[in-house]
């Protein structure tokens, strides 16, 4: 009953939050703000896992733990982070084609942000358009990647740190800064989902 509530206080809030973004039809972007929201959540948090376990783990099994490359947290890793902002690029090429039309789009491209009446100021404005529109275009994966990233590797070397520390300072410093970081977890998580969201809308409207 717990699991249930909780899962329709989560459906709600994600759904609250794309409508008041997203103003088209919802029923493709709500489900993937969930998914991506409870994605990032899930793997922000194996941040939690007691740092030793996974060595502990490969003791046991027979490996050498200082040989065997694994990193527990797939958010701390570029790789991941920039393969689901890649996603999200092309997410958002495709509702700019799909709500302007392919020519529509490219014609966007080169008239816009800055608009001339004359055929001379069109030819002009063209290619100072056209580069401020690809530098927002290749901006948005870079943001999202690197933001996610960033915070979670951050906090990754915070909890080696302390790790390193005597057990009665690591219990000292770990508690506060593990509780702390269950605030960053969803925060992240939160974020990354809600730019998603706010890309798609911007690419579903016209200037």
């Amino acid at each position: 009953m717990v699991s249930t509530k909780g899962l329709k206080l989560v459906l709600t809030f994600v759904d609250g939050q794309v409508k008041d973004v997203f103003h088209g039809d919802r029923r493709f972007i709500a489900p993937l703000a969930l998914t991506i929201f409870l994605w990032v959540f899930m793997m922000n948090a194996m941040d939690l896992l007691p740092l030793d376990l996974i060595g502990g783990a490969l003791n046991i099994t027979g490996h050498d733990p200082h040989h065997t490359f694994f990193r527990s947290v797939p958010t701390a890793d570029l790789n991941t982070t920039f393969g689901m902002s890649l996603t999200v690029f092309f997410l958002v090429l495709f509702y700019s084609v799909k709500s302007k039309g392919f020519g529509g789009f490219t014609l966007e491209l080169f008239t816009a942000p800055f608009h001339a009446s004359g055929t001379f100021g069109k030819l002009l404005l063209a290619i100072p358009n056209f580069f401020l529109n690809l530098v927002e275009y290749l901006s948005k994966p870079v943001s999202l990647a690197m933001r996610l990233f960033g915070n979670m590797y951050a906090g990754e070397l915070v909890f080696m740190l302390i790790a390193g520390l005597p057990w009665y300072l690591a219990w000292l410093g770990g508690a506060p800064w593990a509780i702390f970081h269950i605030l960053i977890i969803g925060l992240q998580a939160f974020i990354f989902m809600v730019l998603t969201v706010v890309y798609i809308s911007m690419a579903h409207e016209h200037h």
